[in-house]
């Protein structure tokens, strides 16, 4: 890992990865990019960034819904150029990571992210596998990462707050798995001061430090893995109609104190954290979100047969799963 930096901005050659973060980075990093490639975006995030899409060969927008389903769907669509860059939120870019895994090892396009959220996305290679391929294919991390806070930490107050959640629930969920090493611990722990750095007032949240901190969320996630509090979120969206954000906002209190439990460091101390995100996100109670209380038991009957949960023992069962549930409730 090799890292040149220059005040708040910096390159980053990660093995096969090249990460350049800072304002105006994308500005910075057009040959990186070139031009010719197929884009993958957002209305939103298009508006944002209108000469990256002057410089693409074709563009595709993704529709709301599940990443497997919007990947699936585009497969018959799609021929990607050698580059396929993602412009948007989580769901843009493991759209993006799926097609690119749809294809044969040798035959893949290079992914490049262009994040306009806090997922972290642009980090990992975890991503749902596009409906109608083979899912024992390895997943896809993208190779080139842009990541400018005027865009990744664009988000309105509230979205924003969620997206915070998510990532805090990166930097706490990735050193506590089996698989956590020192390093993405160690980012993990730095990804947790820098989020609670960036909310240290009641005012306007500093959106570079948010966005460093998402990064270094996403490098922790992707070395030690999910476990339990993501796997609860993700199932929550899916059957509990709560978007992405909000379903991490709202969970992370109650799975923290979980994670605690099970002696992972420094979940207890971010509870503080979470429930403040969680008050911003306006995600304090499931109910509030319009979950009926009744998709709780399909919810924890969904959530206790992924095999994440696993990664940080011991494996909860169905029961616990229903009462971390019923205490966001």
């Amino acid at each position: 890992m090799r890292c040149g930096i220059a005040r708040d901005r910096f390159t980053w050659q990660d093995g096969e990865r090249t990460i350049h973060f800072g304002r105006g980075a994308l500005a910075d990093t057009p040959s990186s990019l070139g031009e010719g490639f197929t884009l993958l975006t957002t209305a939103r995030a298009r508006a944002m960034a209108p000469e990256l899409a002057a410089r693409a060969g074709a563009m595709h927008e993704v529709a709301a819904g599940r990443v497997d389903e919007i990947a699936g769907a585009l497969l018959g669509e799609v021929e990607p150029a050698e580059l396929v860059v993602a412009l948007g939120g989580g769901r843009v870019i493991d759209t993006a990571k799926a097609l690119a895994a749809a294809r044969p090892p040798g035959r893949r396009p290079r992914v490049a992210a262009v994040p306009t959220t806090l997922s972290a996305a642009e980090m990992t290679a975890v991503h749902r596998r596009a409906a109608g391929a083979d899912g024992s294919l390895p997943g896809v991390r993208p190779a080139i990462v842009v990541n400018d806070p005027a865009l990744s930490a664009s988000q309105p107050d509230v979205a924003l707050a969620a997206s915070a959640a998510n990532a805090l629930g990166h930097a706490a969920e990735g050193p506590a798995t089996i698989r956590a090493s020192p390093v993405p611990a160690l980012a993990g722990r730095e990804a947790a001061r820098l989020i609670a750095a960036a909310y240290g007032n009641d005012g306007e949240p500093d959106r570079d430090t948010l966005a460093l901190g998402a990064l270094l969320s996403g490098y922790a996630i992707d070395g030690g893995g999910y476990g339990l509090h993501h796997v609860m979120s993700q199932t929550l969206a899916r059957f509990g109609g709560v978007g992405h954000g909000p379903a991490n906002a709202a969970m992370l209190p109650h799975t923290l104190r979980a994670l605690e439990r099970r002696g992972a460091p420094g979940a207890g101390a971010l509870v503080g954290l979470a429930t403040e995100l969680a008050r911003r996100a306006q995600a304090v109670r499931l109910r509030d979100l319009g979950v009926d209380a009744a998709v709780l038991d399909a919810c924890a009957d969904a959530a206790s047969s992924r095999a994440e949960l696993d990664l940080i023992p011991p494996r909860p069962d169905r029961d616990e799963l229903r009462g971390i549930y019923e205490s966001a409730f």
